[in-house]
């Protein structure tokens, strides 16, 4: 198979990918000295959102780079992470979770070989180049835009591993089935987009808030039908007004819808859109700049440090933990296939702290809490799809 339009490498030693299978790897670059011993190769192939995408794609660089491999990426390469500065991302990301389950995130000593795909039809050679040429014993896939490439690598390849987060292996007919060599995660988003819905209906002002989705696909609807949920169980009488950019990587589409929800007099913004999303975050960074008082949520990785004084709260999967889990168990000769689905109760989903300040703050985090607590007993179950709503809260705010 010819491996065309294949991804520059980002990894120490840096490789560019390499344009067919029959041409030999360069050499290594020298920026840095090769370990003095041989370390295993872990691979990890991104999806389009990329590098710095600031939520699902910098989340899995986190668990391998920062916390599997102890480096961060800087300048075109790696550098040795301090111990205050691992102390700090594993603090951040873990928050209260961290003591309550008794996570335990120290480097595992591998080496990250990362690959950015510039399309779609990179995906799955780029997954073949990472076993054939560099060498990985497991490969990582982050999104559910790899179901396609995972499942036929793996296929090819029974002796690896592969972790796919964000989508479980589809049969012929659409049905999830497992693979003795993947592990797939999913997780239960919309028992986040629950709470921070919740906050929403709590904080809203105008009585209007805003979704903006990516894809209008069964993931992103789970998103939406969460926090619709949210908002009606804590103020049935706000309205979302939901729009999909239909993508993930269009910052200036996702900035233009935001900026229309606050027009129409949303005064918080639900971001669940990727790239987009950021665009989204960003137009209600500049109203907030601006004098408003209007407020945004992120999704996969907490924005706060993007807008300060305007991201209330996010939606947080735990890819990181996911990723460095994996390679653990693989480090660890542990690593296992079949299908992981995790929500509240297992702390796979979490939402971020609330750092700014706004009226009933105290008596409003009091409810999340305790909408929370319902959620991990089973008593609150949160719809997976707008249909699922009652009719006064499924009807979309704008066409």
């Amino acid at each position: 198979m010819r491996l065309r339009h294949l991804a520059l490498v980002l990894a120490l030693p840096l490789l560019p990918a390499c344009k067919s299978q029959k041409e030999a790897p360069p050499a290594p670059e020298t920026a840095a000295k090769p370990p003095a011993t041989q370390k295993s190769r872990i691979g990890l192939v991104l999806a389009l959102g990329g590098r710095g995408d600031q939520s699902f794609n910098d989340s899995a660089l986190r668990g391998l780079e920062v916390w599997a491999a102890g480096v961060k990426y800087e300048g075109g390469g790696y550098k040795d992470v301090t111990p205050e500065e691992l102390e700090s991302t594993i603090q951040l990301s873990l928050g209260q979770d961290r003591a309550r389950r008794n996570l335990q995130v120290k480097p595992l000593g591998i080496t990250p070989v990362v690959l950015q795909s510039r399309v779609a039809e990179d995906y799955e050679p780029n997954l073949q180049l990472l076993v054939e040429e560099q060498g990985v014993e497991l490969s990582l896939a982050v999104g559910f835009m790899l179901e396609n490439a995972v499942e036929a690598a793996a296929k090819r390849n029974p002796d690896k591993h592969f972790l796919l987060v964000d989508s479980p292996l589809l049969s012929a007919q659409g049905e999830p089935y497992t693979l003795p060599n993947v592990r797939t995660v999913v997780f239960r988003e919309e028992e986040g987009c629950y709470l921070v819905g919740a906050l929403a209906g709590l904080t809203t002002k105008t009585g209007k808030v805003g979704f903006v989705g990516g894809m209008e696909i069964p993931l992103v609807k789970r998103f939406e039908a969460g926090f619709r949920a949210g908002v009606a169980a804590t103020n049935p009488k706000a309205t979302v007004l939901s729009n999909y950019t239909g993508g993930f990587t269009n910052f200036a589409l996702g900035k233009q819808v935001g900026q229309d929800l606050l027009t129409k007099g949303a005064d918080i913004v639900f971001a669940a859109a990727g790239v987009d999303g950021l665009g989204a975050i960003q137009a209600v960074k500049e109203a907030r700049d601006e004098g408003k008082t209007v407020y945004v949520f992120g999704v996969d990785s907490d924005p706060s440090h993007l807008a300060p004084k305007a991201v209330l709260s996010a939606v947080v999967k735990r890819v990181d933990l996911v990723v460095y889990e994996a390679v653990r168990d693989q480090i660890q000769g542990r690593f296992q296939g079949g299908n992981q689905s995790l929500g509240l109760k297992e702390g796979g989903i979490t939402y971020a702290p609330v750092r700014l300040d706004f009226p009933g703050k105290a008596d409003a985090l009091a409810r999340l809490e305790e909408l929370k607590r319902k959620i991990i007993s089973g008593e609150i179950q949160v719809p997976t799809h707008p249909d699922q709503l009652r009719p006064s809260t499924a009807a979309p705010g704008t066409p």
